[in-house]
């Protein structure tokens, strides 16, 4: 059984993307906008699979992507989010308007957990015990969200809110089929 395949992979291109093949995945997302990623290609003209072009879409050629350096008040957030929500890095780049989860995990992981485990002096041996080296720091960064950031403490507890309300309504809905 199982999903029938995304795309025929012998009539696919695969690698970099041409200028040609960008600019028609633009102009057709702007003209019919952002729907079945699977039927998109073959709907574009495009010998991508679906995947492709969506994660193209996504991760380069939306118009509000930011490019560039993470600001200082970035990186600060993206810590004390990730002190809080771990490595949940959907639910970090929804705080981080033009910037994707992608992005955000691969910044975290290059610049900012190195950099946390060499001040935490977090041992090779604890790093693989853990994987995440953050273990320390955490108290200290949580302390810092409430004093020196109160608008994004809120903002992060009003989210964790509304997911324990989401959570408790997808139970109540589950036990209602259940009984039915």
């Amino acid at each position: 059984m199982g999903r029938s395949p995304c795309c025929e992979k012998e009539h696919t291109n695969k690698g970099a993307w041409s200028k040609e093949e960008d600019e028609r995945l633009i102009n057709y997302i702007q003209l019919h906008g952002e729907g079945c990623w699977r039927s998109l290609p073959k709907a574009a003209g495009l010998l991508r699979c679906g995947k492709s072009c969506r994660l193209r879409w996504i991760n380069y050629l939306r118009p509000d992507l930011k490019r560039g350096n993470f600001t200082d008040q970035e990186h600060q957030l993206i810590i004390n989010l990730h002190a809080l929500l771990g490595n949940k890095w959907s639910l970090i780049a929804a705080r981080l308007p033009g910037r994707t989860d992608n992005e955000i995990k691969n910044y975290w992981n290059t610049h900012i957990k190195r950099k946390l485990c060499k001040t935490t002096g977090v041992s090779e041996l604890e790093r693989q015990d853990s994987s995440n080296c953050s273990s320390g720091p955490e108290i200290n960064l949580e302390l810092s969200i409430a004093i020196s950031q109160p608008q994004v403490s809120s903002s992060i507890i009003n989210f964790e809110q509304q997911k324990q309300e989401n959570n408790k309504q997808q139970r109540q809905h589950f036990t209602f089929h259940l009984l039915n």
